[in-house]
């Protein structure tokens, strides 16, 4: 089965997912640290120029590691603007009850620390898991995004977790490469959509909005 079609049980849903992550991390892979600054840079003045993230007094985000689109600028000038900002805590272990987010207050770079999976995280006092559905904007990594909203994520789970304590109508956002926007993403039931997708290019509004 082509890894982009939308298999007929959760068992081949997850292989598909597999199959289609591996091809999405190797085109990453290849990028150069040059583009992943300019994809920085494109991100950040696309997003703050977004009717919605300009209209919010907080917003959840995350810190962009490897060859994800950087976010570095983008968290930086949404301080700047005078917004709160917060972000992710990896918490919990994958081999008892799986991976999940707990939040914590970006106050600029010297607030974040190396954490676990090679991540950096901010060294804030925790807010606690629900903290994600008090934000007017989040904005969230992934690999692909369907034109219905179904992101494709790294595997662990953590952020469906989280998207599932958004409330609804909170405008949710995932962070990719304009190539990696409109692609058939498999679906699981866990799986949680967002509206929009934002990549060096501009915002894309997707289906579930």
């Amino acid at each position: 089965m082509h890894p982009g079609q939308i298999p007929s049980s959760p068992f081949d849903a997850g292989a598909a997912k597999t199959a289609l992550r591996d091809q999405l991390v190797t085109a990453r892979n290849r990028r150069s640290l040059t583009e992943v600054g300019l994809a920085s840079a494109g991100l950040a003045g696309h997003l703050l120029r977004l009717p919605e993230v300009r209209r919010a007094a907080s917003v959840a985000a995350y810190v962009a590691v490897g060859r994800e689109p950087g976010t570095g600028l983008l968290l930086d000038a949404l301080l700047d603007a005078g917004k709160r900002v917060i972000l992710p805590l990896t918490v919990g272990r994958l081999s008892a009850g799986g991976l999940d987010l707990d939040w914590a207050t970006y106050t600029g770079p010297d607030s974040l620390a190396p954490a676990r999976f090679g991540l950096l995280e901010p060294t804030t006092p925790p807010l606690g898991l629900e903290a994600v559905a008090t934000p007017d904007v989040v904005l969230v990594p992934g690999l692909a995004v369907s034109s219905t909203g179904h992101r494709l994520g790294k595997g662990a789970g953590c952020y469906d977790k989280a998207l599932g304590r958004v409330p609804v109508g909170t405008f949710t956002c995932v962070l990719l490469y304009p190539e990696e926007v409109g692609i058939d993403v498999p679906v699981e039931p866990h799986d949680r959509p967002v509206l929009a997708a934002a990549t060096p290019d501009g915002v894309t509004r997707l289906g579930a909005g």
